[in-house]
């Protein structure tokens, strides 16, 4: 299993197989773990999930960012969901990578995309989540986060269990908005948890120090255990359900996602959408090969449909 991991995670970071990929999405169950390629196919499922009561968070996908003119482009693109949130006042909020914004063609690209990103957010009262990366990229994230902060009260990040550091990240950043992953890059031993009892240990012990910090606090995670653990705790500190959330991807635990929404949880769910899905896509069968058999049932139930 852990080497069928590492060919997911390389593939993910195939830059032809991600063109190729563009042209057959249709055909490769993406449907699965994406909310659509397009508008009209993202506003279908954020309606049907905010009719169920439970919130989005969108990510319009965007990789392999090589130059100024496709961050801004990238920016445009955010700009205008951002519009369309607002316009509809939608459940919603946005999730981003700087990664998309410009961080590896140009730092300063990178930040004016972000700040007129954040100046929108702010006037609109939508919530950013800027999404922690793979480890190369956590310090640049970092220094950029903690320089836009002090002067945005809509902006948000990721911890990520599976690496060591992310202890004192939490403890430094107590007094901000914190979605809690385990992690869905594959990192050398030597700075992250490789076994899934050290990685679920982690997590707990994060989670539990950011909803005692009294900052708003997402629970990303799909694992019924951890869920139920950290509900428990929640109530033994009496901690109010206002001040976290239950977060799931798109596509899984749909049964969970409505059973802890009817039960009065806030529950949200990370929306992917977008043409350029295919490293998500893969990032998706890397964290756990299994989900390959959602792709398998997806394409099956496509061609049933298909055939009737």
């Amino acid at each position: 299993m852990p080497m069928l991991k590492s060919v997911f995670y390389l593939l993910s970071q195939n830059e032809r197989l991600n063109q190729f990929a563009q042209k057959y999405s249709d055909k490769l169950g993406v449907n699965a773990f994406v909310a659509g390629t397009n508008l009209k196919e993202l506003d279908l499922n954020t309606r049907m999930l905010n009719d169920k009561g439970i919130a989005v968070t969108i990510d319009h996908l965007g990789e392999f960012v090589r130059s100024s003119e496709e961050a801004l482009e990238a920016k445009r693109n955010i700009l205008d969901i951002l519009d369309y949130i607002y316009e509809e006042q939608l459940d919603a909020h946005m999730s981003i990578k700087l990664t998309q914004l410009g961080l590896d063609v140009d730092e300063d690209v990178c930040k004016a995309n972000i700040i007129e990103i954040l100046n929108k957010a702010q006037e609109y009262r939508i919530f950013i989540n800027i999404d922690m990366e793979d480890y190369k990229h956590v310090c640049q994230s970092w220094k950029m986060i903690e320089s836009l902060k002090d002067d945005y009260d809509c902006v948000g990040t990721v911890i990520q269990a599976t690496l060591h550091r992310t202890r004192e990240d939490i403890t430094q950043h107590s007094d901000m908005r914190l979605r809690i992953v385990k992690g869905a890059y594959k990192e050398n031993e030597d700075i992250s948890f490789s076994k899934k009892k050290d990685i679920d240990a982690h997590y707990l012990m994060l989670a539990k120090e950011h909803l005692l910090n009294g900052n708003f606090t997402s629970i990303a995670t799909h694992d019924h255990k951890i869920i139920q653990e950290l509900q428990q705790f929640i109530i033994q500190h009496n901690i109010a359900k206002t001040s976290f959330e239950f977060q799931f991807l798109y596509g899984f635990r749909t049964d969970l996602q409505e059973s802890l929404s009817q039960d009065g949880y806030r529950v949200c769910v990370y929306m992917p959408y977008g043409v350029d899905w295919y490293g998500y896509f893969m990032r998706r069968l890397a964290e756990r090969p299994k989900n390959i058999m959602l792709v398998i049932k997806e394409n099956i139930n496509r061609r049933r449909v298909e055939i009737k």
